[in-house]
């Protein structure tokens, strides 16, 4: 049995970034029964950053798995041995969600070696990076996974990566203080690309151990 988890560092539950990561699962799903797929979602965790506790560089000691113990402990130990990871956030203020930066700083800080300022990961594996925004591939100001992705890179792995540009941010413009946007033109724009953002989510999961 493989196991891939996915990390959704979105705070709503059935949105852009929700519903791309479940694509994503359907499609590595899809592959065969000897495939399992785990999601987590971060805003349902109870957790920090980086403690800066140092007990991943105790002499003698030292791990490439955080050693603070909170809410985040089990699904660490649980990526250290998967056969793939999908990390998903939309995009505020050009970065991902505080969580997701916050998990990622657990994650990545214990490969780091103040040794010889190497990376290295309990193991190697097949990564998707999937991110949702407002901006347009013409018009944004993002940093995505910023320097984290080259964490990744170095540790697990080139990534993978899905982004959706332009995606809605309600269902109802109207409500809402969003004179900034078009509700007509975001739903053109959805229209047009939304179907495919999803079928690449898609093929994407089904590739990850393919």
């Amino acid at each position: 049995m493989k196991k891939i988890i996915i990390i959704d560092g979105g705070p709503r539950k059935n949105m852009n970034t929700a519903k791309l990561l479940q694509r994503s699962a359907e499609g590595a799903k899809s592959v065969g029964s000897d495939i399992e797929v785990k999601t987590v979602r971060l805003y349902d965790l109870d957790y920090k950053g980086c403690m800066s506790c140092m007990a991943c560089k105790l002499k003698g000691k030292a791990s490439n798995i955080c050693r603070f113990k909170d809410t985040l402990t089990p699904l660490l130990e649980e990526i250290a041995q998967a056969d793939g990871l999908v990390l998903g956030s939309p995009i505020y203020f050009g970065e991902v969600t505080g969580q997701m930066r916050a998990f990622l700083e657990r994650l990545a800080f214990p490969w780091l070696s103040y040794n010889d300022y190497s990376l290295t990961a309990p193991k190697r594996m097949p990564v998707l990076l999937v991110e949702t925004m407002n901006g347009t591939p013409e018009r944004n100001n993002s940093n995505g996974f910023g320097s984290m992705e080259w964490c990744i890179t170095t540790a697990l792995g080139e990534p993978q990566r899905i982004v959706a540009y332009n995606t809605c941010q309600v269902a109802k413009y109207g409500n809402y203080e969003l004179g900034g946007f078009s509700e007509e033109a975001k739903y053109a724009w959805r229209d047009a690309h939304w179907e495919e953002d999803l079928q690449k989510a898609y093929d994407a999961g089904k590739q990850m151990l393919g």
